[in-house]
């Protein structure tokens, strides 16, 4: 184990965020849930704001740890093509799950935020935090929703294995990871206490951030 909880990952995470040069109006968003307590600290200590992005896993029936791809807000979709093909799932049924997630997405976003609106990204250095990285399926979802509007795209997370981190090259300018393990198994490995983020913790956390932006 290397964290004790998610925000103990980010207090070791954000060292790395601070030293990186050059970035336009940075802002910090998280990807729920696992990755608010984790982008807390990270902005806490770099004095960002901090916002979230909601994304969600698409995961296989019956292995809901494996991802078929993932949904972002704004509906764009990326998907993991040997995981469907491995499993014979058609175009209309991966769709319709797709819809089905989408749902609960934007029921989760307008819990967490509230009344706020979301935080102006155009032109601004992005920074997506989670707590970790598996297959990076919901993470290179985050960036391609972000990439269009955003001036720079950075991954920051605390542990991932090399190949993912590989993997996701294309999608970010800088990637950043505290620690890059050559056996890897599950991003809950690295962790003495990985239990799930609550819905009241996101939303505590983030009226906690906002409470302390900074003007």
């Amino acid at each position: 184990m290397l964290f004790q909880d998610r925000r103990d990952a980010g207090r070791a995470l954000a060292p790395l965020v601070a030293a990186l040069p050059n970035l336009q109006d940075p802002v910090v968003l998280a990807l729920p849930r696992g990755g608010v307590p984790v982008a807390f600290e990270v902005a806490r200590a770099c004095n960002l704001p901090l916002d979230i992005l909601a994304v969600r896993k698409l995961g296989a029936p019956g292995m809901p740890e494996l991802a078929m791809g993932a949904i972002a807000s704004g509906g764009l979709m990326v998907t993991n093509p040997e995981v469907l093909h491995a499993l014979k799932i058609s175009d209309a049924a991966l769709q319709a799950f797709a819809r089905r997630e989408m749902l609960e997405l934007e029921r989760r976003e307008r819990k967490y935020r509230g009344q706020e609106p979301p935080l102006r990204i155009d032109g601004r250095a992005v920074i997506l935090v989670d707590d970790g990285l598996a297959t990076g399926a919901s993470m290179r979802s985050a960036a391609r929703a972000v990439r269009p509007r955003a001036s720079q795209v950075v991954i920051a997370v605390p542990v991932a294995p090399a190949s993912t981190l590989l993997a996701l090259e294309s999608e970010a300018d800088r990637i950043l990871c505290v620690f890059m393990p050559e056996s890897f198994e599950a991003v809950g490995q690295y962790y003495r206490d990985f239990a799930p983020t609550s819905e009241e913790e996101v939303c505590a956390l983030l009226a906690e951030a906002r409470a302390h932006r900074r003007p």
